[in-house]
């Protein structure tokens, strides 16, 4: 067992989880990752045998048919998977976020009919807040909502789905006026609408388009989607939690979740460059030793171990503080802006280590250094957390002279 990284205090019963997902990881990911990522395939095989571990029902209540466990047991699971191939706890975390808000804010009848599918992986979840023109401004959602008897017609334009195609269930946030005069504030009249839809691309229901795959220069095998909702009819009931108004603070919810997830998925891949930088260094050799003999080699590979072994324990915090009830929009925020961050050092010093060869395309790290950037924007960006950050240290600290 590696020596970095480790997690203090856990059950028998997550480290059972813990164990069973490194050896699928070691034995099903790993030796494929690199070639599908090459290819920009869609995952099947790994995806049906995530399914088959019950990967998929890992936070569901045990009620709903799922395993029913912490945050920290569904993040040290991403970060492994991370450590595999990062494109594949995507698809994962996008479910949990949509089965995390049914969990939290569904009525009843909407928990019933999805919570159970979703547990068993027939149901698949993306969740759509951005835009095309929208970035890092959620209040500036332009896609609307407009009550018809007793559907929604739902009209716009949203932008970066993780999972656009392959889902099945996709959790919609628009700006939706009815029951809020002139002048409410733009996050007290958006609504999360519960969208189901068939896998794949093009008119995947009447009014709802997925036009194809989003070309990316890393995060390769997910596809990433725009959705089209032109004239696109909803019931009533599957407005989450069956009140309107209510999707800002749904979404904030599930994206704290979903930040604690991005830092996971940093540590995994950070992770995994220092192993590859580590064997490498001690298998290369200039000037008649291992490179790993060299000083210089030695001081990267110290502060790469020191940045793993930090950026996990800021996650792991995040993720008990959440499940312990608490607010954790600062531990969250401070965790995903660490571990992304280092998550890009840390590859980065690996590329160094590897020379010409980390350059091809032979060799992992090349994926790795394409990948890591997606972890500084995805969940919000690295100014957006010290934004939070900033804030929340202000409600703490709040000068009282």
């Amino acid at each position: 067992m590696a020596r970095l990284a480790q997690t203090h205090g856990l059950t028998d019963v997550q480290q059972e989880i813990l164990s069973t997902v490194r050896d699928f990881v070691d034995k099903e990911i790993i030796p494929v990752a690199t070639e599908l990522e090459h290819r920009d395939e869609y995952p099947q095989d790994i995806v049906d045998g995530l399914k088959e571990l019950g990967v998929f029902g890992l936070m569901i209540p045990e009620e709903y048919g799922g395993l029913g466990e912490s945050l920290l047991t569904y993040a040290l699971c991403v970060e492994e998977i991370a450590r595999g191939w990062m494109s594949v706890s995507g698809i994962i975390n996008t479910h949990f976020i949509v089965a995390y808000m049914l969990k939290q804010h569904g009525t009843q009848e909407q928990k019933d009919t999805f919570l159970p599918r979703m547990a068993a992986g027939e149901v698949r979840g993306a969740f759509s807040m951005s835009e095309p023109a929208l970035g890092s401004d959620v209040s500036a959602i332009t896609s609307k909502a407009v009550k018809d008897g007793d559907e929604y017609v739902l009209n716009g334009q949203k932008m970066w789905l993780t999972n656009g195609g392959t889902s099945t269930l996709v959790a919609v946030l628009v700006r939706s006026d009815e029951g809020h005069p002139e002048g409410t504030a733009p996050h007290k009249s958006m609504t999360t609408f519960l969208v189901e839809k068939e896998p794949g691309f093009g008119e995947v229901r009447p009014g709802l388009t997925i036009p194809g795959k989003i070309d990316k220069m890393g995060y390769k095998g997910v596809d990433t989607t725009e959705l089209i909702m032109d004239g696109l009819r909803i019931p009533a009931n599957r407005v989450l939690g069956g009140t309107t108004g209510r999707g800002f603070y749904q979404m904030m919810d599930g994206v704290e979740v979903g930040r604690v997830n991005v830092a996971a998925r940093g540590c995994g891949v950070a992770q995994r460059a220092f192993e590859l930088g580590v064997s490498y260094a001690q298998q290369r050799h200039t000037f008649g030793k291992p490179i790993a003999q060299h000083q210089a080699i030695q001081f990267k590979l110290a502060e790469m171990a020191t940045k793993v072994e930090a950026a996990h324990a800021m996650m792991v915090n995040a993720a008990r503080k959440k499940d312990s009830g608490e607010r954790n929009d600062l531990e969250a925020g401070m965790a995903k802006y660490l571990a992304s961050e280092y998550c890009k050092e840390v590859v980065e010093d690996a590329f160094r280590i590897h020379g010409g060869y980390g350059f091809s395309k032979e060799y992992e790290i090349e994926r790795l250094y394409r990948e890591a950037p997606m972890l500084l924007i995805g969940e919000g960006t690295a100014e957006i957390q010290k934004m939070i950050i900033g804030r929340r240290l202000l409600e703490e600290y709040r000068f009282q002279g």
